[in-house]
């Protein structure tokens, strides 16, 4: 990847916190892709590990961390010898993001009802709360990072690793796809159809849990692909 600087300063307030000298790449991955789902980086934009590694006040290594963790995620595009690029999927990619999604979460929400514990259904709630948190604040990049994490942890909870890893490289590719292509800010993945979900995995109600998911599945689409 080349080392040369922006033209413009990083379109983000870098995140150097009082009392913590070093961030970590949990610290700056949210960050970094709140501000991709927020278009502060724009679709289709380049940028170098220098230049983001001067806006967080770490090293370049720390950053090409974050840029593998968002490129294994396929938000993040990486080529020999060329800066990293914020992905773009069109119309047909997130059509069949979507389609894959579907057959995934439906196993993974009924292995849920099986396996949850009262603490998972807590955690569940959390994120919930801290989801409807950003969309009463109109924060609209961690909204729909935080939507994409409640079905990456209710994968966790499923207990099919193959499955959470497969889930993994579609649910921030979907993010990005709400990003581009929904204008409408959180209304994309409702969090009162994720606390529905919820309710119905600490119920144990398999049947009207795969019903509210491929509900929710449904809504997304339409807002994403039917015009």
């Amino acid at each position: 990847m080349t080392a040369h600087a922006l033209h413009t300063p990083f379109p983000f307030t870098p995140l150097r916190l009082v009392g913590k000298p070093k961030l970590s790449v949990d610290d700056i991955y949210p960050a970094l892709f709140d501000a991709i789902l927020e278009q502060r980086i724009a679709p289709a934009s380049r940028f170098t590990e220098e230049s983001l590694g001067q806006s967080f006040g770490v090293s370049r290594s720390v950053i090409r961390r974050v840029l593998a963790r968002l490129s294994h995620q396929q938000v993040i595009i990486l080529r020999p010898n060329h800066r990293a690029q914020v992905a773009a999927p069109d119309a047909q990619q997130t059509q069949q993001i979507l389609e894959a999604r579907r057959l995934t979460e439906i196993t993974v929400v009924q292995l849920a009802c099986a396996q949850a514990k009262p603490a998972q259904i807590r955690q569940l709630r959390e994120l919930i709360a801290r989801e409807h948190d950003c969309i009463e604040r109109d924060e609209r990049g961690p909204a729909i990072r935080l939507s994409g994490e409640f079905h990456l942890q209710l994968a966790a909870i499923a207990g099919n690793a193959p499955l959470a890893q497969f889930l993994n490289s579609l649910v921030p590719l979907t993010s990005l796809a709400i990003a581009q292509f929904e204008a409408k800010a959180c209304t994309y993945c409702a969090w009162q159809e994720h606390r529905a979900i919820v309710d119905a995995v600490e119920q144990g109600d398999t049947g009207k849990a795969v019903a509210l998911m491929t509900q929710h599945l449904d809504h997304l689409e339409a807002k994403l692909l039917i015009t």
